[in-house]
Parts: C-alpha cells; structure tokens; sequence
C-alpha cells in the first residue's frame, strides 16, 4: 500500500472516529495502519539505499568517461574523444536524474516518517479514549502516559460500579 492510500485510510479512521466518538474501537485500526507505514519506511529505505548504489556506479562511469576524453584529447584521437564525450553527457544526464530522484525518496521518507508520528499521536490518544483532536493534557510524555493508565483505570472502576450496579438491578427484580 502506497504512503497516500495509508494517509487515506487513516484519515477515514478518523472520520468514522469524530462521527461515532468511540476512539478506544479506532485504535486497532490505527494500529494497523502503523505497521503498514512502517513496512512503507523500510521500503523506502531500501529503495534509497539501492538509489545510492546506483548512483555511485554511474558516477563512477562519468568520471571514467570523463578520463578516456581527456586522454584521447592528449594524445589528439578525434575519433575516441568524441565517443567520450557522448557518453559524457549519457552518464552526466543518469546522474543527473538519479540525484532528483533520491531527492523525492528522501522527502518521501521524510513525508512517511512525519505521517508515522502522527499515527502514533492518533493511536495514543485512542487508546486513553481522548478524541483525536485533543491536545496531550500534559507536554511531558512521562506524565502524559500517567495520566492515561489513569483514565484507563477510571473507565475500567466505571466499567465494574455498572457491572455492580446492573447485578443489584437483577437481584433485586428476583426477590
């Protein structure tokens, strides 16, 4: 799945999540969509990676073309200086290129990286049942994560007063 329709999907995620407000169900979607990207990033990686190999061999090529035109040009073969100087300008253009492609992988990355930080704001703050547009209630992670065990463990004392509450409402009807 390409970085965008990962961005879509968790854009969706978000919208079904502002339109239901139950953020604690988006979270596996999230998730998901978490490791998706991260699978994306090593892609990326490794197709930069395989950008700059490429990239140092034919630098390597224009530099040994760039020699052989020089050398003929000393000793005067018009012939070979002049087929130097073609592919010249063939390894100079795949440089060229190369170089603007790693380019658009490195902000491709870059672009990958940010929309992974952000999906992990989104999935924080689902997991502790914050809407996704809330703020961290505290600028320091430590306290930030406190604060959602503690909300965790609130919703979960919540979770068991209704459980006791809907056991008193049943036996209280059989008496």
């Amino acid at each position: 799945m390409s970085i965008e329709g990962i961005r879509a999907r968790i854009d969706q995620l978000l919208a079904d999540l502002n339109r239901l407000g139950n953020s604690r169900s988006a979270a596996a979607g999230i998730f998901d969509a978490m490791v998706e990207t991260k699978a994306a990033i090593a892609t990326i990686r490794d197709a930069l990676a395989a950008t700059d190999r490429e990239l140092i061999v034919e630098r390597q090529r224009l530099a040994d073309a760039e020699r052989r035109g020089r050398l003929a040009e000393e000793i005067q073969d018009t012939e070979t200086a002049e087929l130097a100087g073609i592919w010249v300008a063939k390894h100079g253009e795949r440089v060229d290129l190369l170089e603007r492609k790693r380019v658009v992988q490195l902000d491709e990355l870059s672009y990958a990286e940010r929309q992974l930080e952000e999906m992990t704001e989104h999935y924080r703050k689902a997991r502790a049942g914050l809407p996704p547009s809330a703020s961290p209630p505290a600028a320091d992670a430590a306290e930030y994560d406190q604060l959602q065990r503690q909300a965790e463990r609130e919703h979960r004392a919540n979770l068991v007063e209704q459980q006791l509450a809907e056991l008193k409402r049943k036996l209280g009807k059989q008496d």
